[in-house]
């Protein structure tokens, strides 16, 4: 068994670790390294709780240890990248639930304090731990069910939504209230059962167009809940890491709700993402065009760009992408990327996968980089997007996505569009771009396209 003194030494060095790799995931050259410290840290922290004192380690513990280590290790093989930003937000509903388990434990258990104040710092402990905990859970479970498919990505809007939501908010505090006035476990038990409803509205209340973002706020979600229960259990790294994932978690989300012209308090209340209007009227028609059409317009190009989307990642196309991409820089043109901070469903998913099929780092821009370059760009190469990419962004007032800073493709004087076939993809939201007269569609899954491309490039 390890002394305090030495478990504390392990925390020390744990937080650190985990600091470090939050700055390793920065950018991309040093993400992996940034892995690599937040994976040994967490080993850290795990052995020194489980052989820290007051841990009594029976069969019970290492039972429960070896069933996560086994789900964990299978889960992670079987995952694809399609099938990471639900796997996100199901792990955050872990987190979620397990603060509300430590709670409710902590209510049924017998404590002896000193002092009034004592007592009253450690009941706002188990109801604030509660109610987040109870949040985050339902919060993931919807968000995990959007992501997944199994729910639809429509906004839920009901009548006076805000109005309810301010009234069970409003309940729980009186319940707190209570609670802390000894009225009885019963508050606490009434106050879960409104956290979990509310944390199910406001993602359902939350357009699939904007589930990124989503994503992001319910990791904010779970870190408070995190450092809620390490206040709870007296554990000070626990605290740490959970002020760190909350910290980095509301951040992220303040960085992604200006990308998408969003407002935070919007995005902690829900109700964003629905349309305000009727739809502007969409002239023209979709244009397809075949492989040998696309190869020649590459063949006359001197300078493409490529934007990825969660289509690309679909198909598993990032590898035909990157082929793609090696063979245009071979022949000398100027082949880059535009990165949009919500592409795909997760922040940084598109970087990952073209990190994965090894795509130059440097070719990889982020939308406000390489914007302005799209007027002098013969040809730009859209793969499975469609809102990052959408003009209705700034030409429809309507449009749920108005003011959304997107990647103007259609100012290139080429646009060729992969996509499986005419639907308005996730979102729901009918693109303007398809119709345009410099845009050719491109059907077809993304993969087999541009293997079929990739014949005519040599």
């Amino acid at each position: 068994m390890l002394s305090a003194e030495i478990q504390t030494a392990a925390y020390i060095a744990a937080s650190v670790l985990f600091i470090l790799s939050l700055g390793g995931l920065k950018d991309q050259e040093s993400a992996k390294r940034g892995v690599w410290y937040g994976i040994t840290g967490m080993a850290i922290a795990v052995f020194a709780t489980i052989f820290g004192p007051g841990v009594e380690i029976g069969a019970t513990l290492i039972i429960m240890l070896l069933i996560g280590a086994a789900i964990g290790v299978v889960v992670a093989q079987k995952v694809e990248m399609t099938g990471m930003p639900q796997l996100v937000a199901a792990l955050h509903s872990f987190v979620g639930l397990a603060a509300v388990l430590i709670g409710l434990n902590s209510d049924l258990t017998v404590h002896e304090f000193a002092t009034n104040a004592e007592r009253i710092i450690h009941e706002a402990e188990i109801f604030i731990g509660v109610f987040i905990g109870a949040i985050t859970f339902t919060g993931s479970i919807i968000a995990y069910g959007k992501l997944a498919g199994r729910l639809s990505g429509q906004a839920l809007v009901l009548p006076g939504r805000h109005l309810l939501n301010l009234a069970m908010v409003i309940l729980s505090l009186i319940l707190m209230v209570m609670y802390m006035n000894h009225a009885g476990s019963w508050t606490l038990y009434l106050m879960t059962i409104l956290a979990l409803i509310i944390g199910a509205h406001l993602v359902m209340a939350i357009g699939g167009a904007d589930m990124p973002v989503v994503v992001s706020m319910l990791n904010s979600y779970s870190g408070w809940a995190a450092a809620a229960t390490g206040f709870l259990l007296g554990n000070d790294l626990l605290i740490v890491t959970g002020a760190l994932v909350g910290s980095s978690g509301a951040i992220l989300s303040y960085i992604m709700c200006k990308a998408m012209n969003r407002h935070f308090v919007s995005v902690i209340l829900g109700g964003f993402g629905g349309a305000k209007g009727p739809a502007m009227d969409i002239e023209g028609e979709q244009v397809a065009i075949d492989a040998d059409g696309v190869a020649a317009a590459l063949d006359d190009a001197d300078s493409v760009i490529i934007v990825p989307g969660y289509g690309m990642a679909v198909a598993q196309a990032q590898q035909s992408v990157s082929e793609l991409t090696r063979r245009l820089r071979a022949k000398g043109k100027n082949v880059r990327f535009g990165i949009h901070p919500v592409a795909g469903r997760l922040p940084g998913h598109m970087n990952v996968l073209l990190a994965e099929a090894r795509v130059p780092y440097d070719i990889v821009l982020e939308m406000d980089e390489i914007n302005e370059d799209f007027p002098s760009t013969d040809v730009a190469i859209v793969i499975g997007s469609n809102d990052i990419v959408n003009p209705a962004a700034q030409e429809d007032p309507n449009s749920p996505i108005a003011g959304m800073p997107v990647l103007e493709v259609w100012k290139a004087k080429q646009v060729f569009v992969s996509k499986r076939g005419q639907g308005t993809g996730y979102s729901g939201i009918e693109n303007p771009l398809f119709f345009k007269e410099n845009t050719r569609m491109f059907y077809g899954d993304a993969k087999a396209s541009l293997d079929q491309l990739l014949t005519r490039i040599e």
